[in-house]
């Protein structure tokens, strides 16, 4: 697509595209996820942030549990009306419960907003990145609001399919830059720093 396709041109073509792919490539895909936030959270040291990946979204619940297995604590958002999101504790499929949007969130206490500020490392849904870190989310708001409460410094990934990985995506001044992307072949991809 080209540089001036807009946003909402791009959530069409890629939400259509991932809803075209078969059980058998997403269950591969989620499975490759997997192994490489495992390998990821390695690399970490301390609690990490991820979600609980829904609908056509690359990954499944058992990216958190590799997360867990790699001897992190994860948070996971809870979506509050148009504010930053808030945070709990992910402790195995039996925490998540059926919230709004068709989402999957803890049950645990709640650990407000600046939870986030506490982190290590960030994994975030998107529908696109590009390589100088512009992420392409649903357009709902909730990672512009709390993004910004993350820590200089602190890995902050998109998770992306390896097509998902592109060039260049609009921007707008409110972006955050991602330090990079989680995919299922290229495993950790990081982008390099602007100055």
């Amino acid at each position: 697509m080209s540089a001036v396709t807009s946003k909402n041109e791009w959530r069409t073509r890629l939400t259509t595209a991932r809803r075209a792919l078969s059980a058998e490539v997403r269950a591969a895909e989620a499975a490759a996820l997997a192994a490489a936030a495992a390998e990821w959270a390695a690399r970490v040291h301390g609690p990490v942030a991820a979600y609980v990946p829904v609908g056509a979204e690359p990954g499944s619940p058992a990216l958190l549990d590799a997360l867990r297995a790699a001897g992190r604590r994860v948070l996971l958002p809870i979506v509050v009306g148009a504010a930053a999101l808030d945070w709990a504790e992910y402790a195995g499929p039996e925490s998540l419960t059926p919230a709004r949007y068709g989402l999957l969130e803890p049950n645990g206490p709640r650990l407000g907003p600046a939870a986030v500020a506490e982190v290590a490392g960030l994994l975030v849904p998107a529908l696109a990145v590009d390589r100088s870190g512009v992420r392409l989310g649903r357009g709902a708001g909730h990672y512009d609001r709390s993004l910004p409460l993350v820590r200089v410094g602190v890995p902050v990934l998109a998770v992306v399919r390896d097509e998902e990985l592109v060039d260049r995506l609009p921007a707008e001044p409110h972006d955050i830059r991602m330090t990079g992307a989680l995919t299922p072949d290229g495993g950790l991809v990081e982008f390099p720093e602007r100055v």
